[in-house]
């Protein structure tokens, strides 16, 4: 069930090869939650997963770290590795291992007496075969540029995609979704539409393709909706693979990227 909330800040921490970059959803809040973010991708590890609190809007954009908790993450294979806290409310995993396609990972977090998990299945791997630009007019009369991806959607299973871009090596605040109801087995060309503020012709763009799961998919397009304004009650969380009352969300994702200059 969702809970009606009244002033918060959601922390979206997105994947970017390297790099990460935090996005900051305006929702609301009525008192501290713990928020959990995590993930395991097919590239090296070691993998994070962030532990916070949620603040009042009123109040300033610091948002309380927790440490001190228990975090473990396993696999339906047999791994397990414990975290250890390397800065405050930021867990990372002790040895380089690599997520593998088709596993089941858990996320488990004992924290002020309360334990909390998560559990995402990594999908296959969809190769991204290019990506190319397209320019748009708009009604302002300035020309924006969009990253175009090129790839085959396997047929016969239900795939979700998210998409993350770097402008000249620094991540973009936006999240793009799009699943395969309306393309099962198409050669798919999907805009990425972006505003006049992001992409100039020269610019260095990098864009990362997870394969995401079901439940990661419908988290994000919840989020998507509530921060679009969609929601014509009083916005609620979106629908979290924690447990236990927990925000966030726990992914386990493979990770194909393209790079190529703006023209």
């Amino acid at each position: 069930m969702k809970t009606q909330i009244r002033y918060f800040m959601l922390l979206f921490v997105l994947s970017c090869c390297c790099c990460k970059k935090v996005i900051q959803v305006n929702l609301n809040d009525a008192g501290p939650q713990v928020v959990i973010q995590g993930e395991v991708t097919d590239l090296p590890g070691p993998y994070l997963v962030y532990i916070t609190k949620t603040v009042n809007f009123s109040a300033t954009n610091n948002f309380p770290p927790v440490s001190g908790a228990s975090v473990t993450i396993s696999d339906n294979k047999g791994m397990n590795d414990s975290l250890t806290e390397a800065t405050p409310g930021v867990y990372k995993t002790h040895s380089f291992w690599q997520g593998r396609p088709g596993n089941s990972y858990k996320v488990s977090v004992m924290s002020s007496g309360k334990s909390y998990a998560a559990t995402s299945v990594m999908p296959q791997p969809v190769p991204l075969d290019s990506i190319a630009f397209q320019q748009n007019g708009s009604f302002s009369g300035k020309t924006t540029i969009s990253v175009v991806p090129y790839f085959q959607d396997p047929p016969g299973i239900a795939n979700y995609y998210q998409f993350a871009e770097l402008i000249n090596g620094i991540p973009l605040n936006k999240i793009y979704i799009m699943d395969d109801r309306l393309s099962d087995g198409k050669y798919i060309h999907q805009v990425l539409y972006d505003d006049s503020t992001h992409i100039n012709i020269g610019d260095m763009v990098t864009l990362n393709m997870y394969s995401i799961d079901a439940n990661v998919n419908h988290y994000l397009d919840e989020m998507l909706r509530i921060s679009n304004g969609a929601q014509s009650v009083t916005p609620a969380n979106p629908d979290t693979n924690f447990s236990n009352g927990a925000l966030g969300f726990f992914s386990a994702h493979t990770t194909v990227s393209k790079q190529k200059i703006a023209n």
